[in-house]
């Protein structure tokens, strides 16, 4: 299937590790100019280079997206060196799962307001596109009551919820929102590679959890994302597609 999307111009945010780099990738297979920012430099220009040796156009920054005047920054430098946006993906965490008040205010700052800003400091060139969309990560933990701390859970439903309000509002704009609400998934460098090393009894409750008797590959989580970003996907708008294995017994209606 062709996705359409070859001469787009995509962000996303948390581009350098796991489901936000392979969306990358599969971006750039497609034919996508594609800007990533994250928060270690290293590993921002490894990936950039990554996808340029295969023909990619591509950049990035290292950026700290709690920063709201280095998001909005970088969204602007990356609008005009690509030439407009099309496409936003946001995809970072701050994997605050405490239960205290600063938990609260880093899934705050991170998790929501990132997705906040990140889709406002791209609105005026979204609103220029034939193909505009925007992509939030959520969670499973948004949809029901685990392990996780309430406020990670929280907010990753208040993103689902303000994906929603974005795809009504926007809709006669032809600018689609979605989100995607993974299941565990596990990758080198992630969340689920420390706890499998630090805190084993966890990771063996959490994997027994999982009906098909593991977690997800990063790219089974991104496919899905770059799909409901593409073109391909023109009459999807304000859908949250649960891409977990099964995890969640919750019925979606």
């Amino acid at each position: 299937m062709d996705l359409g999307l070859k001469g787009l111009r995509a962000l996303v945010t948390g581009g350098s590790k796991g489901i936000g780099l392979r969306c990358a990738e599969i971006l750039a297979a497609e034919g996508a100019a594609v800007s990533i920012c994250a928060r270690t430099a290293a590993d921002v220009d490894a990936t950039v280079a990554r996808l340029r040796n295969g023909g990619a156009t591509a950049l990035g920054a290292a950026v700290d997206v709690a920063d709201k005047n280095a998001l909005e920054a970088w969204v602007a430098d990356s609008a005009r060196a690509l030439g407009g946006i099309d496409i936003v993906i946001g995809n970072v965490s701050a994997l605050a799962v405490a239960d205290d008040e600063a938990a609260w205010k880093a899934g705050f700052d991170t998790d929501m307001m990132h997705s906040v800003r990140l889709v406002n400091a791209a609105m005026p060139w979204l609103e220029k596109s034939t193909a505009a969309s925007i992509t939030l990560v959520s969670s499973v933990s948004g949809r029901e009551i685990d392990f996780t701390g309430p406020a990670y859970g929280a907010f990753k439903a208040a993103i689902v919820h303000y994906a929603q309000g974005l795809a009504y509002k926007l809709a006669a704009q032809g600018i689609r929102a979605n989100t995607v609400s993974p299941g565990n998934t596990y990758f080198d460098g992630g969340i689920w590679q420390n706890i499998e090393t630090n805190m084993p009894d966890l990771y063996a409750e959490a994997l027994a959890l999982n009906p098909t008797g593991r977690m997800a590959k990063p790219e089974e989580i991104a496919r899905g994302v770059v799909f409901l970003a593409s073109p391909a996907s023109s009459f999807t708008t304000g859908t949250n597609l649960v891409i977990d294995g099964a995890l969640t017994k919750g019925v979606q209606l």
